[in-house]
């Protein structure tokens, strides 16, 4: 007896089938987008970059070419497959905020690094597409240069808010991107609108004031940047707004007022680990290599390095005002490494200067001219 003949599926059917199969691998967000269509988003990178905003990102420019359109990248593309992954957290990340002896580690490393258990799911997704409908794919996580924020908007998966980072109706803003780009002409969803209005807490709570207007960021003012992209010292002029943030920063996605659609992650390995959700200071300082990569293992943090980590956990001993820590930053003023040698000082000079003020607050001399120095020292 011969087969029956496969029952061809129209694009709409196709597109379903790959949505349905991206959410039994765990997909929170699926969209589809036109990867080949001309789009805004390659010439306001370039000029993020001619304007010097990008830091030392270098990588950055050197990868301008491919980044200012996936057809630049793979011209072959013509749809590319948004997926998303919720990563929301169990409670508000800036909770920590207050707990000035504990380090506050960005809500999405607190678990496992995500990249790793996403890029499988893609590749899954992708091979099985190619299987089934054909044509070529490649998959992309954000350690390519593919500009997946644009296309998720695109995608209808959210919009790019004031903050420039992607905003969902559904999910708020915990959400991990991937893509599958394929060679196939599918139906595109519609790009979702900017939802924004007139709101501007994004802007209005960020520390160094890193966005010098709405929708542009300048990296290097933002903590993030600074906390995990930038290798030597910190300019000091922005190390007391640190806080005692050590790895990251979630204060313009926390505050978005969408959020209250967000969700827990439901992917158990994206969840915080409890020695991640607030770590000592203390603790912290004492680490060397071996000790770094046993508490941060299968964390997005280990790309920092241990002494990044600990030039970060410096700065927040500095801001903590807690002279018990002091001991800590002495001790690290023999570290090999220059970078937290340099933090070590100041963190203890920030120290002495915190406790020479809360004296002056609290003095009482008779004396006019003695007050008034005292009032100065307080003053800073």
């Amino acid at each position: 007896m011969p087969r029956p003949a496969k029952r061809l599926l129209t694009p709409p059917q196709i597109t379903e089938a790959v949505e349905a199969r991206a959410r039994s691998l765990g997909f929170d967000a699926v969209g589809f987008a036109s990867a080949a269509d001309p789009w805004p988003a390659g010439a306001r990178l370039e000029r993020f970059v001619a304007e010097g905003l990008h830091g030392t990102m270098d990588w950055l420019e050197e990868t301008l070419p491919r980044r200012a359109h996936p057809t630049a990248m793979w011209p072959q593309a013509r749809t590319a497959v948004m997926l998303g992954v919720n990563y929301g957290p169990e409670r508000d990340p800036m909770e920590g905020l207050a707990r000035r002896d504990r380090g506050l580690i960005s809500a999405y490393a607190r678990g496992d690094d995500y990249h790793g258990l996403i890029k499988g799911r893609l590749k899954n997704l992708a091979g099985w597409l190619k299987a089934r409908f054909g044509g070529e794919v490649k998959v992309f996580i954000d350690t390519a240069p593919l500009m997946e924020k644009p296309l998720a908007e695109r995608a209808g998966l959210g919009w790019q808010g004031k903050h420039t980072n992607l905003v969902s109706r559904d999910l708020g803003s915990w959400l991990f991107l991937g893509s599958v780009l394929s060679s196939l002409d599918l139906p595109l969803d519609e790009a979702e609108t900017d939802r924004c209005g007139r709101c501007q807490a994004c802007l209005d709570v960020c520390p160094t004031n890193a966005f010098p207007a709405p929708y542009r960021l300048d990296a290097r003012r933002c903590i993030s940047y600074l906390t995990i992209e930038h290798e030597g010292p910190v300019d000091p002029a922005l190390r007391p707004a640190l806080g005692n943030r050590i790895y990251g920063c979630d204060d313009c996605l926390a505050v978005c007022p969408w959020n209250k659609f967000a969700q827990e992650a439901r992917e158990m390995g994206l969840r915080a680990r409890p020695e991640l959700e607030a770590p000592a200071l203390a603790d912290l300082a004492r680490l060397d290599e071996a000790g770094f990569r046993a508490l941060f293992r299968k964390s997005a943090v280990t790309r920092i390095g241990r002494d990044r980590m600990v030039r970060n956990v410096l700065y927040a001993i500095g801001n903590s005002g807690d002279p018990a820590l002091a001991g800590e930053a002495e001790r690290l003023l023999g570290d090999p490494s220059p970078v937290v040698r340099g933090a070590a000082v100041w963190a203890l000079g920030r120290l002495a200067l915190e406790r020479a003020r809360a004296l002056a607050a609290s003095a009482r001399d008779e004396d006019p001219d003695v007050q008034a120095e005292w009032a100065a020292l307080a003053a800073g």
